[in-house]
């Protein structure tokens, strides 16, 4: 799976818990900025480890690459 790849189903599952459209949520734009909370947090990290099959806790993940949508499907693309 490639970086877009990834970003694409990123922007799709914020939209998702957002309430916004997909076409709207910029990949740079801070995590925060976008709505996301503490839950939204959880549930991106669930996705993450059921659909990509990747374990984030254990990655050695760190705040960084959790600002943006851009940011966290470049890490995760380098972990796949």
């Amino acid at each position: 799976m490639t970086q877009q790849e990834i970003e694409g189903r990123l922007i799709q599952l914020i939209s998702t818990i957002t309430n916004q459209d997909a076409a709207e949520i910029a990949p740079d734009k801070p995590f925060h900025e976008l709505g996301i909370d503490s839950l939204g947090f959880v549930e991106i990290l669930v996705f993450i480890e059921k659909n990509l099959k990747l374990q984030l806790i254990a990655s050695q993940l760190n705040r960084k690459d959790f600002e943006s949508v851009r940011a966290l499907s470049t890490y995760i693309s380098t972990k796949l």
